[in-house]
């Protein structure tokens, strides 16, 4: 035996902390055990632990064999002996297997720990050999994915949003990827923590969140939305006075808690689901329907108007108007209807357009242009509408009468004055001859003024009418603050053309008379 098969006086090898048995027979010196195997050959091992990769759970074998040796086989640890020969009890999951006379010494792992994973070698004490190291690498799967804030996460739609995924106490650290609908998010980021003790690697991946996801896997269910609504009419267009139908469809997640319709901002008490049916009217056009739907996450309102038929409908009545002689009139009349509609402005009595505007400007008006005008407005195939408005014009006083008026002789009599005046006339007078008379009776004179709606009316009535009445010139004057109007009136006898001709006779009869003739006529 040469002194490289012996180890120096004193050594074991790794230091291990265990006693050797004393040296019996040796002939070198400070040897305490035979070193050399059976007819003195060299011992050596024909099978070594190599690396290896086992997850945790799972046994693994690490292999030691020296044949023709007899003497105490070690397992070394990270340095540390795990027990002497077969003698493991301190790990209770650790066996050394093998036949023991063929020299095989394997160390069987039961189930890989974490606490496993350390370099390995196989000690031949008495033949002071070592085998290689080998490297034991225990992997730990990751913990399922836990998503922070899971399983259920709310939010509205448009806010930022982080999400935060752990998969703990993998080794080594955990890779993981966001999903959405099957398909990788590409952007997120990632970072790897190691944790100090029980060799544990948790894993958190910060992923920056976009609105609308929806997230299944490991039960995580996302809230992004508000309800996503759409309002729909039908039929349209429609005439006034017809049924529609409303219906406000949604998409929400989580579910639609509440239907809520308005019009105008009013509750509509009578609708409560995703439909609303009623009878339409004009109002319908201009006031908006609305349907607010909500779920946890909040209310989302979308509102339409009806496009309905209908006839004219006034929004802006015209106004009667009272201007000065020589100044402009301008009248508004403002109509709504559907479809389009055609507005007109004529003047009662004529059939001359004057405007086809909410507007009608006169300028410059003359008394001539008081009167009634007409704004009428048509919807084609619908309907039509209208409305009258006066135009009063201030001036001096317009007297029309007739020239000429008639009486009975021997009867009571009357002399007309119609006058239209704005304002209203401060005086009236007839005179004839010598005479003024304003008001009240005078001899066989009396005058009387009534106000009617279309002006004023002052009768000069003459009693017991002689002729001398017929051949008398009679003023009838008005007087305001803006002027006057005289009018010259003649009073004819009624039925004059026979008083003529008795008069011709009357004068026939004095010149046949006067002659001594016998034919009258």
């Amino acid at each position: 035996m040469t002194p490289s098969e012996c180890l120096p006086a004193g050594k074991t090898g790794i230091s291990s902390g265990i006693n050797l048995p004393s040296c019996a027979g040796s002939t070198m010196p400070r040897c305490p055990v035979p070193l050399c195997s059976r007819a003195g050959q060299a011992s050596s091992f024909t099978q070594q632990p190599q690396d290896q990769v086992v997850i945790a759970g799972q046994p693994v074998t690490l292999l030691c064999a020296i044949p023709e040796y007899n003497g105490i086989v070690l397992w070394i640890k990270d340095g540390l002996a795990l027990g002497v020969g077969r003698d493991l009890s301190s790990y209770p999951r650790y066996l050394v297997v093998g036949d023991h006379l063929s020299g095989q010494h394997h160390l069987k792992i039961l189930r890989a720990d974490l606490q496993d994973d350390a370099v390995y070698e196989c000690q031949a004490i008495q033949a002071a050999i070592r085998s290689r190291p080998a490297r034991l690498t225990v992997l730990v799967p990751p913990d399922d994915p836990v998503i922070l804030g899971g399983p259920i996460i709310s939010l509205r739609a448009g806010d930022p949003l982080n999400l935060t995924c752990h998969a703990d106490n993998a080794k080594p650290a955990a890779s993981i990827i966001w999903m959405r609908r099957g398909e990788v998010i590409n952007g997120a980021t990632y970072s790897k923590v190691r944790q100090d003790g029980a060799g544990t690697r948790p894993i958190s991946v910060l992923g920056q969140g976009v609105p609308q996801l929806s997230w299944v896997s490991h039960g995580l269910s996302l809230f992004a939305d508000p309800p996503l609504v759409n309002l729909s009419v039908e039929p349209q267009p429609v005439l006034e006075d017809n049924t529609v139908k409303f219906h406000c469809s949604a998409k929400a997640n989580p579910a639609v808690t509440q239907y809520r319709w308005a019009k105008k901002g009013q509750v509509i008490k009578e609708a409560s689901g995703d439909f609303y049916e009623t009878i339409v009217d004009h109002t319908f056009f201009f006031e908006p329907v609305s349907c607010e739907v909500t779920n946890a996450l909040g209310s989302t309102n979308i509102s339409r108007t009806v496009d309905v038929y209908f006839g004219p409908r006034m929004a802006t009545e015209p106004q009667s108007l009272l201007v000065d002689l020589g100044s402009d009139a301008v009248f508004n009349c403002a109509w709504t209807g559907n479809p389009s509609l055609t507005i007109v402005w004529m003047k009662r009595g004529s059939g001359v357009v004057l405007s086809n505007e909410n507007k009608l400007v006169l300028k410059s008006v003359r008394q001539e242009d008081a009167g009634k005008y007409v704004c009428r407005a048509v919807v084609p195939r619908v309907g039509a509408g209208e409305r009258e408005v006066t135009l009063t014009v201030n001036g001096p006083p317009i007297i029309s009468s007739t020239q000429t008026q008639h009486a009975l002789h021997g009867q009571k009599g009357q002399i007309k004055c119609f006058i239209r005046s704005t304002p209203p006339p401060d005086r009236i007078a007839w005179s004839w001859k010598e005479n003024v008379l304003e008001s009240g009776t005078s001899g066989r004179y009396t005058v009387e003024t009534v106000s009617t709606d279309e002006g004023v009316i002052s009768t000069l009535t003459i009693s017991n009418i002689v002729r001398a009445d017929f051949q008398t010139i009679y003023n009838c004057t008005a007087w305001n603050s803006f002027g006057s109007d005289t009018e010259i009136i003649r009073l004819k006898e009624q039925g004059g053309h026979c008083w003529g001709l008795l008069g011709l006779g009357a004068l026939g009869i004095s010149t046949w008379l006067g002659s001594g003739s016998g034919d009258m006529l």
